[in-house]
């Protein structure tokens, strides 16, 4: 009885956020979905969600139906939001982003196909990595996979990546937005000096920094574009330069 009602409860949530904005109830569910970690059929998390399809199922359903995947893509955009705000006011914490993440993610791999056909465009590229020096990788992961989440397609260049890996990546991905992560205290002069090295080369080419040591005016001494404290405010910054990006054409020779 008890999940019965908290079903009921969740339907009734869904057909008014939907109506309020003029979609259709399987579209706010992919939404919810989204908001609330709830990946798939299989999955027990949220536990009021427990037997319920998923994002990935509803996903699915929707292309099937003929729902457009821009309005798919939408609503997954919406959802993230909607977590990301909770994060940031302290309502939910980095679990819930994870968990929405994953739904996120389950939702775009059946948009993949669009994305590659050019029916549907993703945010850009970003390319993320962990400075020389610092193996740690944990807050890296988690803004890779907030931003995948967002629509972004991710090259993660992994830990302790000099200046070169990174130019390697610029290079190979025009147009990309790069984001620098660290730990330690003690690499924040390789991350300084990858930021100078990137701006020389491709001054053009936005740099976004985040870690534990950093503030917004450390960042904004090291010349770099944006800072992002935790991952819902770096993928704030990451979205200001969606739809801004152009191929780095003209980057510095050596």
């Amino acid at each position: 009885m008890i999940v019965s009602l908290c079903e009921d409860s969740c339907r009734v949530r869904i057909r008014a956020y939907g109506a309020s904005r003029g979609m259709d109830e399987g579209i706010s569910r992919i939404l919810l979905c989204v908001e609330r970690g709830k990946v798939d059929a299989a999955s027990p998390y949220p536990p009021d969600l427990r037997g319920q399809d998923g994002a990935e199922e509803l996903t699915r359903q929707a292309l099937i139906a003929g729902v457009g995947p821009d309005e798919i893509l939408a609503a997954c955009d919406e959802g993230m939001r909607r977590i990301g705000d909770k994060f940031g006011a302290g309502k939910a914490f980095v679990p819930e982003l994870l968990m929405s993440a994953k739904a996120m993610k389950a939702a775009m791999a059946h948009l993949k196909p669009f994305f590659a056909s050019g029916q549907v465009r993703t945010k850009g590229v970003f390319v993320v990595g962990t400075v020389a020096g610092d193996l740690h990788d944990i807050g890296k992961n988690l803004v890779a996979m907030v931003a995948e989440g967002g629509g972004w397609e991710i090259v993660d260049i992994g830990i302790d990546a000099g200046p070169r890996k990174f130019l390697d990546a610029i290079a190979a991905h025009p147009g990309c937005v790069v984001g620098l992560s660290a730990l330690l205290t003690t690499t924040m002069a390789n991350m300084e000096k990858t930021v100078s090295e990137i701006k020389t080369k491709y001054p053009a080419c936005p740099v976004l920094v985040g870690g534990a040591p950093l503030s917004a005016g450390i960042a904004e001494k090291m010349g770099a574009d944006g800072y992002g404290k935790d991952a819902r405010q770096a993928l704030v910054a990451l979205s200001a330069f969606a739809g801004r990006l152009s191929p780095v054409s003209g980057a510095r020779r050596e």
